[in-house]
């Protein structure tokens, strides 16, 4: 591991942490605690007993994230690669994690479609900070 990995590492991880908040905690919120009355999710009070899986879950996401992408970066521009980069990641992870929940858990669908467009969303920029990260100096 070098200085640039673990610096984006960290980056990344604030970025995304701080991301999951505005999405979850507060553009989600009020869907949420709709859900928390029909038992789909924990009441906040219980769910920040876990808290501490929270942050370990978003440090093993950002990790596999630079490393994915240091290990692919190209010589080309940076931003179109973080971006197609965030494109690949949500086709993997965001878009069938989602689809497969609402499969499997009565979800409304209105609240799906929102966490697929704001976790989209997220995870463009999250791409766009680890190619400006690894970018080449011109």
């Amino acid at each position: 591991m070098n200085k640039r990995f673990a610096l984006a590492w960290l980056v990344l991880f604030v970025a995304w942490f701080l991301g999951s908040f505005l999405v979850h905690g507060v553009l989600l919120h009020d869907d949420y605690m709709a859900l928390t009355k029909a038992n789909l999710f924990r009441p906040e009070a219980e769910a920040q007993k876990f808290f501490p899986l929270m942050i370990l879950a978003h440090i093993f996401l950002a990790g596999a994230f630079v490393w994915i992408y240091a290990r692919g970066v190209e010589a080309k521009p940076w931003l179109g690669q973080g971006l197609r980069f965030g494109v690949a990641v949500i086709f993997l992870t965001t878009l069938p994690l989602y689809l497969i929940y609402y499969v499997v858990q009565p979800m409304p669908g209105a609240t799906v479609v929102k966490q697929i467009v704001f976790d989209g969303i997220l995870v463009l920029i999250l791409g766009a900070i680890v190619a400006f990260m690894y970018r080449r100096p011109a």
